[in-house]
């Protein structure tokens, strides 16, 4: 019998290794957009975050019309400037074969409903996830309403899910609601900035999850 009816995953830094090329393409935004330029550290910090509060975070920016260009400077960048699609970690893809035949699977993430539909055809993981929530059909993370959203769909209740994230917004989404939370070590946010935030575990790699589910 396994532990959770459900699995929600966050997915860029948690399932797919993207960090480093949305950096690049916020970095790019930003030069099209002529206004200085993050460090790399910087734009990871916001990674989870929806794109527009995030970039409104990011430049320190309350100007909605400057917000929108760079917002659409992004989007332009990602898919013009490198089509090369992004990895998934090594051992995500053999983790949601093993719990797909009795694990519910969902995505909960800061992308927009386009590119994580874009993300599952160049990684072909479309078919384990039951259920999604994408930043453009919900409240920005930490706020629940991703995860409520599923649960709703789903007939569930926090206790029968388990949340797996690599930032502590999906921590605190998760602990908002009561749910149980996984950390993962190899995202964008330290162990420290996970552990604020309560989680069960705090995971190496993909595989490690087994153990809990």
């Amino acid at each position: 019998m396994t532990r959770y009816r459900c699995v929600i995953f966050d997915w860029d830094g948690t399932v797919m290794d993207s960090v480093n090329k949305i950096v690049n393409t916020m970095q790019i935004a930003a030069r099209m957009s002529d206004i200085a330029i993050p460090t790399h550290a910087a734009v990871s910090h916001i990674i989870g975050i929806s794109l527009k509060p995030a970039i409104a975070q990011l430049f320190n920016l309350v100007d909605e019309a400057k917000i929108n260009e760079i917002t659409a400077n992004y989007k332009t960048a990602f898919i013009e400037h490198d089509q090369t699609p992004c990895p998934l970690f090594a051992g995500a893809k053999e983790l949601l074969t093993q719990l797909h035949p009795h694990t519910r699977l969902a995505v909960a993430t800061g992308k927009a409903r386009r590119g994580l539909h874009r993300a599952w055809e160049n990684s072909a993981t479309g078919h384990y996830f039951i259920d999604s929530c994408c930043a453009d059909e919900a409240h920005s993370k930490p706020d629940p309403d991703m995860l409520q959203q599923i649960l709703t769909r789903q007939g569930l209740a926090p206790e029968d899910c388990l949340m797996v994230g690599d930032t502590s917004y999906d921590m605190q989404m998760a602990e908002a609601i009561g749910m149980d939370r996984i950390g993962v070590s190899y995202g964008v946010h330290s162990v420290e900035q996970i552990q604020v935030h309560k989680p069960l575990a705090i995971i190496h790699e993909p595989l490690e999850l087994l153990r809990y589910v």
